[in-house]
């Protein structure tokens, strides 16, 4: 058995405009680094952490990716010591899914370093714990399950917990707009309803089927029609400077179409090139720079292999 790796867990794009908590697929870009040391004596622990800004807790079991590393731990009797650095290179509260990418990367890196014991999907239960300290009750799968398995993927159940990945023929790129500003995850489901209109559901039902229909079978007009949230995006969006600008924008510029990433304030647009999706991105960020908001521009395909290690 090595005694260190070091890995790569991408970030994702979840939610996907109608598919609230059930929906997302992973990028290329950006993402975080982690390198596990397997140490003589038993326990968990975190030696450093960077680009966070000294916000996150060094403290295993308050770090996502220290309580998802000791629940897997646990399970599988390891009886040696660890030791983890964490490099932050999402941003927090992106709508990346920042909080996932470690959780992931974390129960990844041991899985490779005992030679893969655990599949892709036995790992996700763990991932899963590190999410539960910061949405502040039921956890979400989405970016977790996209971040580890990559591709698209739906959620179809959280208890029990069923992933299935999405077999997408369409030749997607995605633009993700990050303007440098923060939104709190546990916040922003604060503010959702509890209550919908049936008319609303039906609408957001037939958008999901049709969504994930128009990435299978690679039909881009029925991915562009499908691209319609009627319960949450009108209600996060508010908290986006300029979210319908920059949503107008992406699609007057030729985008299928554009939604929040998550729960903000990243936005993401799909094209069917990448010429096309870097000036979506122009004028995208274009919105912003009048408002004299700063942001970054990724341009991705759908990332198919999730984690990986790296030297």
């Amino acid at each position: 058995m090595k005694k260190e790796i070091k890995v790569f867990a991408p970030a994702s794009v979840t939610n996907v405009s109608c598919g609230f908590d059930i929906l997302g697929f992973a990028i290329d870009f950006p993402g975080d680094e982690l390198k596990l040391k397997i140490k003589d004596k038993p326990g968990v622990s975190i030696s450093k952490i960077t680009g966070d800004n000294g916000r996150l807790p060094i403290d295993p079991l308050k770090n996502t990716a220290g309580v998802s590393l000791i629940s897997m731990v646990e399970h599988i009797g390891f009886n040696k010591g660890i030791d983890i650095e964490i490099h932050k290179k999402i941003a927090l509260g992106s709508g990346l899914g920042s909080s996932a990418t470690s959780a992931v990367a974390s129960v990844f890196a041991l899985n490779e370093i005992l030679e893969r014991p655990l599949s892709r999907k036995e790992l996700l239960p763990f991932a899963l714990e590190g999410e539960k300290l910061t949405c502040g009750g039921t956890p979400h799968a989405d970016n977790v399950s996209a971040c580890l398995m990559g591709g698209f993927i739906i959620v179809r159940s959280i208890d029990p917990l069923d992933v299935i990945p999405i077999n997408v023929s369409a030749n997607l790129y995605c633009t993700i707009l990050h303007p440098h500003l923060e939104i709190n995850t546990a916040d922003t489901r604060k503010i959702l309803r509890n209550n919908i209109l049936l008319a609303d559901a039906t609408k957001q039902w037939g958008n999901v089927a049709g969504l994930v229909a128009g990435l299978m079978s690679g039909d881009y007009d029925l991915i562009g029609r499908s691209l319609h949230d009627v319960i949450i995006e009108p209600i996060r969006g508010m908290l986006i400077p300029g979210f319908n600008e920059i949503k107008n924008a992406a699609i007057n510029s030729g985008a299928l179409g554009c939604s929040i990433s998550g729960s903000g304030p990243s936005v993401f647009a799909f094209s069917k090139t990448k010429p096309a999706a870097k000036n979506v991105g122009d004028t995208m960020k274009k919105v912003l720079s009048q408002m004299d908001i700063d942001a970054d521009i990724y341009i991705s395909k759908i990332n198919k292999q999730g984690p990986k290690v790296i030297k």
